[in-house]
């Protein structure tokens, strides 16, 4: 499995029904609205990279309110219950 983040700058007025819209899309597990520069955060996890293109490139980018997105792929997931496990080894 691949994941990967999407930074989405919406538009302002548009944010919600954009969050929803994003959510909607096949592809996206999760969005996440956001303080900052980012207003909108999807997490894309697809079987392989051309699915990634397709999600984002035909998919998110034209849902209606988006004004420009960025991609970002995941490498290697790491969460508190890996970090504790990793220090608990041998006990």
């Amino acid at each position: 499995m691949i994941n990967a983040i999407v930074l989405i700058h919406a538009e302002a007025q548009r944010i919600p029904e954009t969050a929803q819209a994003v959510a909607d899309i096949s592809g996206v597990a999760e969005v996440y609205s956001c303080a900052g520069d980012i207003d909108l955060i999807a997490i894309v996890r697809v079987r392989d990279h051309s699915e990634i293109a397709q999600v984002v490139t035909e998919r998110i980018n034209k849902v209606e309110g988006v004004v420009r997105t960025a991609t970002h792929i995941a490498f290697q997931s790491y969460s508190s219950a890996d970090v504790e496990a990793g220090f608990s080894l041998g006990e």
